[in-house]
């Protein structure tokens, strides 16, 4: 039998997940990836933090929906670790309640399905030398002299967030850590210190797929939602609908 309503995996996240559709994207490279297998549904809200999302669950998650996602992923943090006192300080959650709000997401996504897999991103690893730049591009001789943003606070909330993934027992993509392995990182994975080059969005490309492999959701092995073309009789396209729908 083909399958007729394809599965869903959908990408919950900020700016990171929003742009991800673009030519290079992650999420982009996903659909190709799970075309005709599956359907890959961006959710992404750029400059949302984990408290901010949670008034989006019950809309884009609701808990009567008949058909819910297999797959999701959570992809926060970027902003939730913005710096009291610097100029994206209204985006600010401390971190103890961003892995509180992460968790609240993960049990309504539970709710919805018992068995969807739930897969956690780190926020990946911020060039403040990058950040300053770019706001210089942006602001010129108005543009705030410190960074909005620190790696090493960036890396406080990306512990928690694998923390938690470690505590209930689900995977989780630690960017943070993986990415700096890579030297020169700062520019071949980042395009103005904090958003991602082509090459950083296939790292978050690999990493999520692999995730999915591992949950038995590989794209080769999943079936098309109707019969490929070499199937159909020119002379008698019905049989085959007739015998696999």
């Amino acid at each position: 039998m083909m399958a007729l309503v394809r599965p869903q995996f959908v990408l919950f996240g900020d700016s990171i997940t929003e742009q991800s559709l673009r030519p290079g994207g992650w999420g982009a490279a996903l659909a190709d990836t799970y075309s005709r297998k599956a359907d890959i549904i961006v959710r992404g809200y750029g400059g949302y933090n984990t408290r901010w999302a949670l008034f989006l669950l019950n809309h884009l998650f609701p808990l009567s929906c008949p058909t819910p996602p297999v797959a999701a992923t959570i992809f926060f943090g970027a902003n939730d670790a913005a710096l009291l006192g610097r100029s994206n300080q209204r985006q600010h959650v401390p971190v103890e309640e961003y892995k509180e709000n992460l968790r609240k997401i993960i049990d309504h996504l539970k709710e919805c399905l018992s068995s969807m897999l739930v897969v956690l991103i780190t926020p990946p690893p911020v060039d403040e030398d990058g950040r300053k730049e770019y706001a210089r591009s942006v602001y010129g001789e108005k543009a705030a002299t410190l960074p909005e943003r620190t790696n090493d606070m960036t890396g406080v909330y990306a512990s928690e967030c694998v923390q938690l993934a470690e505590e209930l027992h689900i995977p989780c993509i630690n960017l943070w850590s993986q990415m700096q392995q890579t030297p020169g990182w700062q520019k071949k994975f980042l395009s103005d210190g904090l958003h991602l080059t082509a090459e950083g969005n296939n790292v978050v490309y690999k990493g999520v797929l692999q995730v999915f492999n591992n949950a038995h959701l590989c794209a080769e092995e999943m079936p098309y939602d109707f019969p490929h073309h070499s199937e159909i009789n020119g002379d008698q396209p019905e049989k085959v609908f007739q015998q696999k729908i």
